[in-house]
């Protein structure tokens, strides 16, 4: 591509054709020849007239340059202009362009996608085949799709970044079970994952390896942790370059239930350092409404950080059923449950009818019995809703007669009376070990203390449901521990006591664990693929590329030492084991992106690897702008000639300047050669004259009401256009005519609208005004009174139209017959409407002995025009238009309306015609043409 600067041409051999344009400027410039110049005294009879086609003897340079610049604007647009062209790259072969595809490519993911596009455009110039592949998303071992560069544009859009790193060692495997080479474009994320080096040694094997990565670094975010009551984030970044601020939001649930940033916190990293901490110190209501961290304005699942039963606190109730024994404390029966739950829950004391309302998430009893009747009804509605009621065992529990005969609602399982000692002075048997966890129980996989033993417990009665509720026992298979559902929630019962009196388990490590798999108290700390060990979690919520929640629809449960080996880095995060929360029988665990101990290295690549950026230069096709400019310079080309020829504005506008212009002069005339006492009237005088005889002009009477003369004005404007559009008639200007001071004989038509309140003329005026119809002028009297009344004195119009045509010489007067002219003068009409339809239209009555003659469809009337026409239905509101063309009032309605106004248009027509020709479509020699319009 042949490139000036910063703007490159697709089709350079078409800019040879700029250098004809120096014989163009030659030929233009001698065409047309100059004029050969002779003399002929016969000539000065022609100085003065200005000829309306004029024509330069020669082109004005400037004309010449603006044909140059557009000739030179179509050469140039048709030689292909791009402004920044790339640099399309060569070679050839099978082409891998390889990405990365984690969550650390999210970030730029818009401009990896642009530049994918600018190489498989290069691979597209020169027929290489393509194959596009992300490394977290490896096709089957042999396998490499190549495919023409063309057919991969519209599959990008269903390459996304997955939430897990690429695995090494799958697509070290991968490219070594490929058997063909190829070159390879590596799009990687800039970070330095495991067995990097033995991924690029494998795809060097194959051929030629770029790297191309942004400069822009991801940041992560380590687990959120718990410690000493404050929320504490570590943000993660690749390199130590300079100083950076990241701001961490929180987000959660308001109490309407709409997700929203509920804390935010700023971190600084100093110059030389990869990691920075920020703790937040929340309330506990907020800090359970907590679902996630993120860093704001970075996309990317790491840099986003789930949270789980390790953040939330729950809140526990406690409440014993007997104070404590002699102010003893180890023999408190909730002595041991504090220590156990005080460093993970929010313990909550009062009565139980407090502690409902304060709805905790766990309700404890310590030995406690029976309860009262409406207590126990408000518990049975907290526990269905939800809430865990967790009972221990004691000697009032045992004593009492609760859940003997019936089952208590409030207790798993029915009880004997009296209970069981085993182990003591009185007893025979040795003290009882545990049974190892059966995998139904939620303690499954807990390790056996072998110091763990019990000395006496509250015996269940053998039930049919006794098997079912059982998940923990003695090794005798007597039952420890007993649970029933009961509605949302459920109730659970260790059949010992809650401190040491009956059995060590409240002495043991076992003990807490127990409560936390109970989802009893909050989980400090990340559990180990042994806690975990023989249970099944199920996914909830995963996190895709872009670090977006989102359901986990049917995604299949995970065993729980795969969970905990994630948790633990012993083992890697992928599709079948992906970043999102995993619910267990009472609890969740976030599996995050980055591990508690995760850090972010970037890579170091080999001096041998070339290694881009992502920008990519777009280029800028200029064909269509510089074309556009083309068309541009050849309009304004053709105004400018017809502005020199003379023809640039309608001959109307011509005529009308003509006219000011001449009477500009006349007027200038008058001033220098008009004696000292010439008054301004007679100039105006003159000036109406020259402007009424130069062209066709129609008037109106000034009535002395400036809306009705406006109207008027407008009608006679829209009937002017109407005449210029459709006849060979062309009106300048309407005026209004002044009866008592302007010369009335050079209209040949006057539009009189009759208005109850104007002055009546004076006998000058009158004396004008016969005159004017005596010698072949036309007076439209309209009255405008069709919508109220007929024709005649009904109306206050229609008696001061009596009034002002008294001293008026008017003819004898008829409705319009059929046969009148008027009825055909330029269309053929049967009714005259204006904005109001009314037949009542008065001209001068035929003669008595006109008649008709055989073979004709109307009577001779050819002796003159009628010199006044009567009426009431508006027609100059009918005709009216605005400056802008649009009708003034309306007419009618609809369809029917219009219809209304293009006849009254007609009318007008008819009228105005007839003024000019008089009765020349009587004439004999029309008769044929009349007939065929007609249908006769």
């Amino acid at each position: 591509m042949f490139a000036v600067g910063p703007i490159g041409f697709t089709a350079p051999l078409l800019l040879w054709a700029l250098v004809v344009l120096p014989l163009l400027w030659l030929l233009l410039r001698a065409v047309p020849p100059a004029p050969i110049r002779r003399r002929f005294p016969g000539v000065a009879l022609l100085l003065g007239l200005e000829d309306e086609d004029s024509q330069t003897d020669r082109t004005p340079w400037w004309l010449l340059l603006l044909r140059m610049l557009a000739v030179a604007a179509i050469i140039i647009g048709f030689a292909g202009p791009v402004l920044n062209p790339e640099e399309r790259r060569e070679g050839t072969g099978p082409l891998l362009i390889a990405l990365d595809g984690g969550w650390a490519d999210a970030r730029d993911w818009p401009g990896r996608m642009a530049r994918i596009e600018g190489l498989l455009a290069d691979a597209a110039a020169t027929d290489r085949p393509v194959a596009v592949v992300s490394l977290t998303a490896l096709p089957a071992p042999g396998e490499l799709p190549m495919l023409a560069a063309g057919a991969w544009s519209p599959r990008l859009a269903g390459i996304e970044p997955t939430a897990w790193p690429p695995e090494s060692g799958a697509a070290t495997e991968w490219i070594e079970s490929l058997d063909e080479g190829f070159e390879t474009y590596w799009l990687s994320d800039g970070l330095a994952h495991d067995g990097r080096e033995t991924v690029l040694a494998a795809l060097e094997d194959k051929g030629p390896v770029t790297v191309f990565e942004s400069p822009r670094r991801p940041l992560g975010l380590r687990p959120v942790r718990f410690e000493d009551g404050q929320v504490r984030l570590t943000v993660l970044r690749p390199d130590a370059l300079a100083a950076q601020t990241a701001t961490v939001l929180a987000y959660g649930r308001d109490p309407s239930g709409t997700e929203r940033a509920l804390a935010r916190a700023e971190v600084e990293f100093d110059t030389a350092a990869t990691e920075a901490e920020v703790a937040l110190v929340l309330p506990a209501e907020l800090r359970n409404r907590i679902t996630r961290f993120e860093v704001q304005g970075i996309r990317g699942a790491g840099a986003v950080t789930l949270t789980d039963d390790g953040l939330r606190r729950r809140e526990v109730a406690l409440i014993a059923g007997r104070e404590d024994r002699e102010g003893l404390e180890l023999l408190s029966p909730l002595h041991y449950l504090e220590r156990a739950l005080e460093p993970t829950a929010d313990l909550v004391e009062g009565t139980l009818p407090d502690i409902l309302l304060a709805n905790p998430d766990a309700i404890v009893f310590a030995d406690v019995a029976d309860l009262p009747e409406a207590e126990k009804e408000d518990l049975l509605a907290w526990v269905e809703d939800g809430g865990l009621l967790l009972r221990f065992a004691g000697p009032q529990l045992a004593a009492s007669d609760l859940s003997r005969r019936e089952e208590d609602t409030l207790m798993p399982v029915r009880l004997r009376e009296g209970g069981r000692s085993v182990g003591g002075a009185m007893s025979w048997g040795e003290p009882k070990a545990l049974r190892p966890f059966p995998e139904t129980s939620p303690f499954y996989g807990l390790a056996l203390p072998d110091d763990v033993t019990v000395t006496a417990q509250v015996m269940a009665q053998p039930d049919p449901e006794l098997a079912d509720r059982v998940i923990a026992s003695l090794a005798d298979g007597t039952p420890l521990v007993t649970r029933k559902r009961l509605g949302q929630g459920s109730v659970v019962l260790f059949h010992v006591t809650a401190n040491a009196e009956w059995s060590s388990l409240p002495l043991s490590g076992l003990f807490v664990q127990m409560l936390e798999r109970l989802a009893i108290s909050t989980r400090p700390a990340t559990p180990d693929a042994g806690e975990l060990e023989g249970t099944v979690w199920t996914p909830e919520r995963v996190l895709d590329g872009f670090g977006v929640v989102q359901d986990a629809g049917t995604l299949p449960g995970v065993e729980g030492a795969d969970l905990g080996a994630a948790l633990a880095g012993t083992a890697p995060i992928g599709p079948d084991l992906r970043p999102g929360l995993y619910a267990g029988e009472d609890r969740l665990i976030a599996l995050n992106v980055l591990g508690p101990e995760a850090v972010l290295e970037p890579v170091s690549w080999p001096a041998r690897v070339p290694v881009e950026g992502l920008a990519v230069n777009r280029e800028t096709a200029l064909k269509g702008f510089v074309l556009t400019a083309a068309l541009v310079a050849l309009a304004l080309d053709i105004i400018a000639s017809l502005w020199l020829g003379g023809r640039l504005f309608a001959p109307r506008a011509r005529s009308t300047r003509r006219t000011g212009a001449a009477g500009a002069v006349l007027i200038a005339a008058l001033l220098v050669t008009a004696p000292d006492g010439a008054s301004a009237q007679q100039e105006d005088v003159d000036l109406l004259a020259l402007e009424a005889t130069t062209e066709v002009v129609l008037a109106h009477v000034v009535t002395g009401d400036p809306r009705l003369d406006e109207v008027a004005h407008a009608g006679l404007r829209g009937l002017s256009d109407t005449l210029f559009r459709r006849t060979s008639i062309e009106p300048a200007e309407p005026l209004a005519v002044n009866l008592e001071t302007d010369e009335l004989a050079f209209f040949p038509f006057l539009y009189w609208p009759v208005n109850p309140n104007q002055p009546t003329p004076s006998a000058e005026a009158y004396a004008k005004l016969n005159r004017y119809l005596r010698t072949g002028g036309m007076i439209l009297f309209d009255t405008r009174d069709a919508d109220i009344g007929g024709f005649g004195a009904a109306t206050p119009e229609g008696r001061k139209l009596q009034e002002l045509a008294r001293p008026l010489d008017i003819p004898p007067l008829e409705p319009i017959p059929q046969d009148h002219v008027l009825t055909r003068t330029f269309y053929l009409l049967q009714d005259f409407p204006g904005r109001w339809a009314s037949r009542d239209v008065w001209v001068e009555a035929a003669p008595e002995d006109a008649e008709v003659v055989e073979g004709m469809p109307f009577r001779n009337l050819n002796d003159g025009v009628t010199p006044v026409v009567i009426g009431g239905n508006d027609w100059a509101a009918a005709w009216a238009v605005e400056n802008n063309g649009a009708a003034m009032f309306p007419v009618g309605r609809g369809y029917a309306g219009e219809q209304q106004r293009e006849i009254a248009y007609r009318f007008g027509v008819n009228l105005i015609m007839h003024v000019l020709t008089g009765n020349y479509k009587s004439d004999q020699v029309h008769v044929p043409a009349l007939l065929d319009r007609l249908g006769q």
